[in-house]
């Protein structure tokens, strides 16, 4: 199947009630191990890179993002309903080389740009997108790192109502008690505040900090107009553990080919993989996507 349009998947998701997952990826076995959890459960999905993290400054060298595109062939030869995403940048560079390069959404970060700036900067990325067909995404409010590192600003409805109208953007990210890079506990969410957000704006919701996130309520943030949560730190926790683990079984001077590039039960990578598919096919699950595919399929063959 070929890639799906992001607004598409989330205007399925609001149809029929579930939340579209974002599962971030940061390498080769990562992103595969995304497309094969999306395979198994038969689950639309989006998969993609950050593209901040790619284009970081304390990076040894910032990364050739046609390296990360070329992955997303992947999602064209794959029978899963997917959209390739590059997340939260504010590179507009960046940006037009990743729909140059066959991403078909974006998403405009505001962490680090006052307002001011943020806004026409949006609107220059939503009339370069929509004339290609990609989809945006960006935010109104700013999450709490868990690491300390960004001030909260927790969303105003009225200002991301005159937001969207201004920007015209597809999807927007709120900020109502969900954190980056929790790495361990559970946020609150403010749910009135997300669902006066939803009555005033006409677009799907997106809550960043998936990790942070008490999934045992996703129907109450469905409810309250989310359509798509994102996911990364849970995914890299379960990637390092399984790394950690296997390495155990290593030491010089053994041969080092069974424990990495050859694919066998030994392989740290095939370790790392496994353990983000298992997680990615948890957070499907649990956020009511898993089947639903099928359904996207046929409607596009209609």
């Amino acid at each position: 199947m070929a890639l799906v349009s992001m607004k598409a998947l989330l205007v399925a998701a609001q149809e029929a009630s579930y939340a579209l997952c974002y599962c971030e990826a940061w390498n080769l076995e990562s992103f595969e191990a995304v497309l094969d959890a999306a395979e198994e459960v038969e689950s639309p999905v989006i998969a993609g890179f950050n593209g901040g993290f790619l284009i970081h400054p304390e990076r040894s060298k910032q990364e050739n993002l046609a390296c990360y595109a070329g992955m997303g062939a992947a999602l064209q030869d794959s029978p899963a309903s997917a959209a390739f995403l590059l997340n939260e940048t504010d590179d507009f560079a960046q940006i037009t080389r990743a729909i140059d390069l066959g991403f078909n959404a974006v998403m405009v970060d505001n962490d680090h740009l006052p307002s001011n700036d943020y806004k026409p900067l949006v609107k220059k990325v939503t009339q370069l997108a929509h004339r290609a067909g990609v989809a945006v995404e960006a935010a109104v409010g700013r999450l709490p790192d868990g690491s300390g590192g960004v001030q909260a600003e927790t969303t105003d409805p009225i200002v991301a109502r005159d937001f969207v109208e201004e920007t015209r953007i597809d999807a927007l990210g709120v900020a109502v008690g969900n954190i980056h890079i929790l790495t361990r506990g559970e946020a609150e969410l403010d749910l009135e505040r997300l669902a006066r957000i939803s009555e005033l704006v006409p677009v799907p919701l997106v809550l960043h900090g998936g990790t942070s996130i008490p999934l045992e309520h996703v129907q109450s943030y469905i409810r309250c107009g989310v359509a798509k949560i994102n996911f990364g730190t849970v995914l890299k926790q379960a990637y390092l553990d399984a790394i950690r683990n296997k390495l155990t079984g290593y030491a010089e001077p053994m041969n080092p080919h069974p424990f990495l590039g050859v694919g066998g039960p030994d392989d740290v990578l095939v370790a790392g993989r496994n353990a983000v598919k298992q997680k990615v096919k948890e957070l499907l699950t649990q956020c009511g996507s898993a089947g639903k595919a099928r359904e996207i399929g046929r409607n596009a063959d209609d």
